[in-house]
């Protein structure tokens, strides 16, 4: 185990002009590289145990906010105009050509939460990534989540979504919302693809051509929680479906399995889960991989 991390701060360039903040864990002889992708809302502080841990084990890892989040130009005058798939298409392609940079020859791997694992295949630099660890990653379609979980989801898309979009022109920390504030148009494409089954599927011919989920071929293991109400069994299965080339594994799990009460669909990231942790580093570290079928 590496004991000594030291945590520096790392700002790069999209290549339409953003300039994203994020912090760079680094162990004294790193054997990999990692790069972390937040879930929608999360600034990249949430990830700070989880990265600091795997640091500890000989890890680089970066993680980083996408534009609009944390440090990253929220305060921009284009922050209104950001949309979802921007993250993909501009912010994971640079974060990865970031990381890569810094890494200096080590093996890539992605350790993707939530959304964080759904535009992969708009970044035309995806193949420098050798794995992709999923967490909690499934469809936002709000009909393939616990049935329990249905009746807030739709306040936050059509009770809360629609009073603060009339009357802030955005989505604020307010009314339940607990994640950091999100521009309208990313509010209203994430809202629009939560009322269907196929999710994104449909626009891959429109409004998010050209991409590449063809052609990504790194293997995917995608890590599932009995108690998580979003990430389900069916929504990853869905979600993998855009990642016809890519072998892939589910992996479910219970609290009870990494002495845990409650998951939840961000509680893996939370402090103490270094069972979890682990298992996910040795996989990013190995690549050991027993394909499903698609």
């Amino acid at each position: 185990m590496a004991d000594v991390v030291t945590v520096a701060p790392l700002r790069f360039r999209t290549a339409d002009d953003w300039l994203l903040e994020g912090d760079l864990y680094q162990p004294a002889a790193p054997k990999l590289a990692i790069l972390i992708s937040a879930g929608t809302g999360y600034p990249r502080r949430f990830y700070d145990a989880a990265a600091t841990y795997l640091a500890r084990q000989g890890a680089m890892v970066l993680t980083y906010d996408y534009r609009g989040i944390g440090g990253s130009g929220a305060q921009d005058p284009r922050w209104h105009q950001i949309d979802y798939a921007d993250w993909g298409r501009h912010d994971l392609t640079a974060a990865i050509g970031a990381l890569a940079g810094a890494a200096k020859g080590l093996t890539l791997t992605h350790l993707a939460h939530s959304v964080g694992g759904h535009f992969i295949g708009l970044a035309p630099n995806h193949g420098r990534i050798a794995r992709h660890a999923f967490v909690s990653v499934g469809t936002g379609y709000f009909g393939g989540h616990h049935l329990g979980n249905i009746p807030a989801e739709l306040y936050f898309w059509w009770g809360l979504g629609s009073v603060a979009l009339a009357r802030h022109g955005h989505i604020p920390r307010a009314g339940g919302w607990r994640g950091e504030p999100l521009p309208p148009r990313l509010f209203r494409t994430w809202r629009r693809w939560s009322h269907r089954r196929a999710y994104f599927r449909p626009d891959l011919d429109g409004a998010l051509a050209p991409h590449h989920y063809g052609a990504v071929t790194a293997p995917i293991r995608s890590w599932l929680f009995s108690d998580d109400p979003i990430a389900t069994p069916a929504t990853a299965r869905d979600l993998l479906r855009v990642y016809p080339a890519a072998p892939h594994r589910i992996v479910m799990r219970s609290p009870a399995e990494i002495g845990q009460r409650r998951i939840g669909h961000d509680g893996a990231f939370r402090k103490g889960r270094e069972v979890l942790w682990q298992d996910i580093g040795n996989w990013l570290a190995r690549g050991e991989e027993a394909p499903e079928p698609a």
